[in-house]
């Protein structure tokens, strides 16, 4: 049995899952997005970095200057362990840590000149990959997964 198809079993999802549908869901998002962050960690790992850290580097680069709170709930994470990704970071130089002019006690991120640097490297090789991860879908498919992933996660949003 090959190694997708015993997880499918064990999970109980795939084509032949008699799962109640919301939980095949469930289990088949969360399956998807260990492959997902692990095939990504894959590829950092080499550099020293992690899925997590490029996750925060994204969101502190879309941010402008976010503080520690504002980019932790961006990713749905604990202050705790934001302030432990933004710590690794600094040590690499991909991240800076300021005072907020108006509130001291605030802190607030951003991104150094040797992160744009990196990024501007590996960009192009990682979106290929990524492309490549999802090239079994249309790019309709692709919009629909999108949509409908951009549902569930409004819902949780709200709750």
């Amino acid at each position: 049995m090959s190694r997708e198809n015993k997880t499918e079993v064990l999970l109980g999802i795939g084509p032949g899952s008699r799962l109640e549908p919301s939980i095949r869901a469930f289990r088949t998002t969360l399956t998807l997005a260990q492959k997902l962050r692990y095939a990504m960690d894959e590829r950092l790992r080499a550099d020293g970095l992690t899925t997590q850290q490029a996750a925060l580097i994204t969101v502190v680069t879309a941010a402008g200057k976010p503080s520690l709170a504002e980019a932790a709930a961006a990713l749905g994470s604990t202050h705790q362990n934001v302030a432990q990704i933004v710590a690794a970071l600094v040590r690499k130089d991909m991240l800076q840590v300021e005072p907020d002019p108006a509130d001291k006690r605030r802190k607030l991120l951003s991104t150094t000149n040797r992160n744009a640097a990196y990024w501007k490297e590996r960009d192009e090789g990682d979106f290929g990959a990524v492309a490549g991860w999802f090239g079994d879908l249309s790019p309709a498919e692709i919009k629909t997964f999108c949509e409908l992933s951009d549902r569930v996660i409004a819902r949780l949003d709200d709750a």
